[in-house]
């Protein structure tokens, strides 16, 4: 080794040792408190029952101290005292209850060393008395059940080294040794209380996982669903957009001789609607580029649909219903009041809200009967879709289970409502009112996803 490698080493040495001496102080000496928390299933009971564990430690120790270890009651009265405080502090602060019982058990075995020759014949187990195991043993479980297993194990390691400098290096007289005893008990529990310390975090990082999961999943489908609606809307306004451009020509040759003013305006007119038309174009492309084969997002993959067809309106119920009986469900229809023209963008949400709820009857009501009702009013469209008890078992649904979400996104673009609920007859029922011309009011927001607890079909 150089000269220069042999200074080097006690420095490198020295320059570990100063940094374990760091680490051992921020892990030990602390006074942080770390309540227990209160079991699920058994609330309050384990406190209970380490209290009960504390004052039986208390009285064990007393009468053991006295008894086979010789010392007054002056004396062994607070070490059995500390040993069982020890377990009640470990409770809320396990670092400090750890610290109080290791200095019982010191102090214990300091005052009843002289004492351990007194008496032949008679054997004290030393260091360790019996009492002094079971407090040590569970405020060391305690104090793996909150901390991180680094700190158990220098708890764990600092037992086994006082120990061992009771009674490997100090010794005693007539005495039945219990430090082996001690340290293989207390590396068991360090082991099984840091098992299930990281079984406990697994299962709430699992739980949370999950939740974040659930709620992503809620918000995924909410964009979604109004890019669905954003792609089935397109058309409405696209239709819209064109009139206004056909309008906008034709009318210049529907006045003879118009001023230069109106026809120059009326081109403007057109060729904004031109544009605003290639715009809606344009992003209606980004977004049907998602799914190519189902643009509209109304089918499973493969289905083909047309980009270029037209949406469906309240003139095709009939033709849903028939389609929904064809499958095997009992529906019958009511109109009532006189039929008028709503918007588009109404009928169309109408048509799909009416949909989506006979989709939900045929999959988690087999069997059943549905009622469609359409109330035509005087501020709007009401619909209401009822199904009774199913008759049949009810199959796992491999939906995503948010049927609802997209109703409501629907009513609420247009400044509807939707509700659902159960019947009292163990079906279920979705109403929808719609206003007539179908403008969401500016002071109605658009809602929030759902949460995880929120009843979905």
């Amino acid at each position: 080794m150089t000269e220069t490698g042999g200074r080097r080493t006690p420095a490198l040495l020295a320059g570990r040792a100063r940094r374990w001496l760091r680490v051992l102080r921020d892990d030990l000496c602390t006074v942080r408190a770390d309540p227990l928390p209160a079991s699920v299933w058994l609330r309050w009971l384990p406190h209970g029952l380490l209290w009960l564990a504390a004052f039986g430690v208390s009285l064990g120790g007393v009468a053991q101290l006295k008894d086979g270890g010789h010392l007054a009651s002056g004396a062994a009265f607070p070490i059995g005292l500390a040993q069982g405080a020890a377990i009640g502090l470990a409770l809320w602060r396990p670092v400090l209850g750890w610290w109080l019982s290791m200095a019982g058990t010191v102090v214990g075995a300091v005052a009843v060393h002289g004492h351990l020759t007194d008496v032949r014949g008679e054997t004290f187990p030393w260091p360790w008395t019996g009492a002094g195991v079971v407090a040590h043993l569970l405020v060391l479980l305690l104090l793996a059940l909150r901390v991180r297993t680094r700190v158990s194990v220098e708890a764990l390691a600092l037992t086994a080294l006082a120990t061992y400098l009771l009674e490997g290096v100090w010794g005693g007289g007539t005495h039945t040794p219990t430090g082996v005893v001690a340290v293989v008990l207390s590396a068991v529990v360090v082991v099984l209380g840091a098992a299930l310390r990281g079984r406990r975090e697994a299962r709430a990082e699992l739980v949370e996982q999950t939740t974040l999961t659930s709620e992503e999943r809620a918000r995924r489908t909410l964009l979604e669903e109004r890019s669905r609606i954003a792609r089935e809307l397109h058309d409405v306004v696209a239709h819209h957009m064109s009139v206004i451009s056909i309008q906008a020509q034709v009318a210049p040759h529907l006045v003879e001789h118009p001023p230069p003013e109106l026809v120059e305006n009326l081109t403007g007119i057109r060729h904004n609607a031109l544009e605003a038309l290639t715009e809606l174009r344009r992003v209606l492309g980004v977004l049907r580029s998602e799914n190519p084969e189902d643009p509209y997002g109304l089918g499973d993959p493969g289905t083909g649909a047309a980009p270029d067809a037209p949406q469906p309106t309240l003139d095709r119920l009939d033709a849903l219903i028939e389609n929904t009986r064809a499958a095997g469900l009992d529906v019958t229809i009511g109109v009532k009041g006189r039929a008028r023209p709503y918007a588009p963008g109404a009928e169309l949400s109408a048509y799909r809200i009416v949909q989506e709820a006979l989709s939900n009857a045929l999959r988690h009501a087999p069997g059943s009967r549905v009622r469609v009702e359409v109330a035509h009013l005087p501020g709007g469209l009401r619909l209401a879709v009822t199904n009774s008890r199913p008759l049949q078992p009810v199959p796992p649904s491999p939906g995503a289970g948010h049927g609802l979400l997209g109703m409501r996104e629907r009513a609420t673009m247009l400044g509807g409502t939707v509700t659902a609920a159960g019947t009292p007859d163990g079906g279920f029922t979705v109403s929808a009112f719609l206003p007539g011309d179908g403008a969401r009011p500016a002071h109605i927001p658009l809602p929030e996803p759902p949460t995880t607890g929120e009843r979905t079909r």
